[in-house]
This record gives C-alpha cells, sequence and structure tokens, in this order.
C-alpha cells in the first residue's frame, strides 16, 4: 500500500510534464509524417503535398495517374508512412506492456517467441498464396501457439519466471526458424524463394491502403485495450503476490495482454515482415522521459514508436540508390542502444530511469 501511495504522489507531481512531453512528441510525429511525404526519389515541395491532401481524394481517382506528384504522395507515400507509423506504435506499445507484465526491462516480443511464430505463418501465407486478412490470421494463430508453448515449455519449471519465459522463448523462436529453413527449401527459388527472403527481413515496399486498414483495425482495438488495463499493469508490476491481494487476477491479465500482443505482432509481421527491437528500446527511451508508470509510459511509447521507426523507415528509402530492407537497419541502430540501456541498468536498476 505504501508503494502505491508512493507511486500515486510521484504520478502527481510528474503528470503535467509528462503530459507535456507526449504532446511534443505527438506534434514531433505530424511534423515527420509530412516531411515524410515530400522526400524520395521523386521529391515533391510541402506545398504541393498539402495541395495534393486537401483537394484529391485516393479512391477512385483514376484520372489523376497521370499526375506524378498525386501518385508519389496518394498512392507510393501515404499509405506507406501510415503503415510504418501504425507499426512503429503497435509495437513500442507491445514492448512497454510486456515489460511491465514481467516486472523485466530485458523482453519483448521477440523474446518471448510471438515474433518467430508469426514470422512463420505470414511465410506459409505466402507460399500458400493467401490475402492479406487470411495472412493476420495465420500468422496470429502461429504468433499465439508460439506464445503457448512458450508458457508451457517454462511452466514445467515450477513457478512461471522471466528467465524460464525467455530460454522457453529461444526454444520455440529456434524451432520456428528451424520449420522457416524447411520452407524456404520447398518454396520455388524462381518465383517464390526471392519474395520470402526480403519478406523475413522487414520491408514497407508496396504497402497499400488494405494493409492500412488492418494494421489500423488491430491496432486500435488491441492497443485500446492494453491502454485501458494500463493501471492494472502498475498494481501487477509490484508483484505477484501484492497484485492478488489488490484483487487481480494475474493469469487472467497476464493471458490478456500476451494475447493482445500476440495480436499487435502478428499483424504488424503479416503487413512488413520481420522489424525487431523496436519493442525492445523504445519503451526504454520513453521511460527515460516519462517514468515507470504505466499511466505515462504506454501512451508516450506508443508515440516515440511511431516516430522511431518512421525515422528509420525515411533512412532506408533514402540512403542508397536501392531501397535498403527495415530489419537489418533497426537491428543496427537497437543493438548499440540496447548496449548502452543494458550497462545503465545494471547500474542503477530499471525504475529508476
Amino acid at each position: 500500500m505504501a508503494a502505491i501511495l508512493r507511486t500515486q504522489g510521484l504520478t502527481r507531481r510528474t503528470l503535467a510534464p509528462a503530459a507535456l512531453i507526449t504532446l511534443s512528441l505527438t506534434v514531433a510525429l505530424i511534423v515527420l509524417m509530412a516531411y515524410s511525404l515530400t522526400i524520395g526519389r521523386y521529391p515533391v515541395p510541402f506545398s504541393e503535398v498539402v495541395r495534393i491532401i486537401l483537394t484529391t481524394n485516393p479512391f477512385g481517382a483514376v484520372g489523376l495517374y497521370e499526375d506524378k506528384s498525386w501518385v508519389a504522395i496518394e498512392v507510393v507515400r501515404m499509405p506507406r508512412i501510415l503503415l510504418v507509423t501504425l507499426c512503429g506504435m503497435g509495437l513500442a506499445l507491445s514492448g512497454a506492456a510486456m515489460q511491465g507484465v514481467f516486472r523485466n526491462p530485458l523482453i519483448g516480443p521477440d523474446l518471448a517467441g510471438v515474433s518467430a511464430g508469426a514470422s512463420l505463418g505470414g511465410v506459409l501465407a505466402i507460399l500458400l498464396g493467401w490475402s492479406s486478412f487470411a495472412m493476420v490470421g495465420l500468422a496470429f494463430g502461429s504468433g499465439l501457439l508460439a506464445l503457448v508453448f512458450a508458457f508451457g515449455l517454462a511452466s514445467v519449471a515450477g513457478r512461471l519466471s522471466t528467465l524460464a519465459l525467455v530460454l522457453a522463448g529461444v526454444i520455440v523462436g529456434g524451432f520456428c526458424a528451424a520449420l522457416l529453413g524447411l520452407i524456404q527449401i520447398m518454396a520455388d527459388p524462381v518465383t517464390e524463394l526471392p519474395s520470402i527472403l526480403y519478406w523475413l527481413l522487414g520491408s514497407f515496399v508496396g504497402a497499400t491502403y488494405e494493409q492500412v486498414g488492418v494494421m489500423a483495425i488491430v491496432t486500435l482495438i488491441a492497443g485500446s485495450l492494453i491502454l485501458a488495463l494500463r493501471w492494472r499493469i502498475n498494481l501487477l508490476s509490484l508483484g505477484e503476490d501484492d497484485a492478488r491481494a489488490l484483487g487481480v487476477n494475474v493469469n487472467l491479465l497476464r493471458w490478456s495482454l500476451m494475447a493482445l500482443v500476440a495480436l499487435i505482432v502478428a499483424a504488424q509481421v503479416s503487413v512488413s515482415g520481420g522489424v525487431g527491437w523496436v519493442g525492445l528500446i523504445v519503451p526504454h527511451l520513453a521511460r527515460m522521459l516519462v517514468g515507470p508508470d504505466h499511466d505515462r509510459l504506454l501512451p508516450a511509447a506508443t508515440v516515440l514508436g511511431g516516430v522511431f521507426l518512421l525515422c528509420v523507415d525515411d533512412v532506408a528509402r533514402t540512403l542508397a540508390a536501392q531501397e535498403i530492407p527495415i530489419g537489418p537497419l533497426t537491428s543496427l541502430i537497437g543493438t548499440p542502444i540496447f548496449a548502452i540501456l543494458f550497462w545503465k541498468l545494471q547500474r542503477k536498476g530499471w525504475t529508476q530511469n
């Protein structure tokens, strides 16, 4: 109870600065989205971007395909920027929720087997030629199944612990990687294998409004439910015994949150392939800005995730003549950041950031 009172007192003292930080991140995200529309192989002035957005309809305007600026903005860049932003927001929110549930900043969707399982389902959907909606369903089912197996393996040792879950996630991820290797051997080397390999590296090339719709629906529903449970995550972060004493059904809450995380990750994997590290490092950065209270952390991490992944995607499509897959870039950026954060956390403890 004393811990709750201290947390409430801290929340009252820092609510206004945290809200201001989140608002500033939101404004930065909007500005970055507008800037991203102007850059690319075919530069478009900002005034032209504003004119196109305000005066045209991206649905059914067939005659406007003769306008190169309209095609660049409404057909190519707009769906991609929306999709990148939604994926970044969803991954960051999922990572922050998982770290709060398991009281450990070193855990994320990648380490619990969810991403590996969802990738396996997505590759199977590509091999079978299924639609985007069917791909989301298969990716979600395989991601959730991987999570179930990870929980089952971790529970074999007795009481479920974070270390046991991480190790179980490594085992499940290795098994899924083996199945992915077999699928790649079975795939046609001319028509299927190149698309599977490129998809596994992560890319937003060819983003469509249908994919935006899939990701928007999933992120809105699952993300809203996670945000609605953020105060319960605060209670769970006090410890399982304290949470149970305060009336929280720990097992139901944990499984519910993991199912919501699996749904978001599955949707992201289905539309863009493997994009790692976002759900692991962005919550750390958000925690450094607004503190560990999930009432403030989850909204800030959500917006910051969109900013982070959009910045990386802008680099991916402008750095070289040929577009770089976004997965290796997020790993290249995330690894040193995570190494620095890991060194800092070992010295101070994660709740002090």
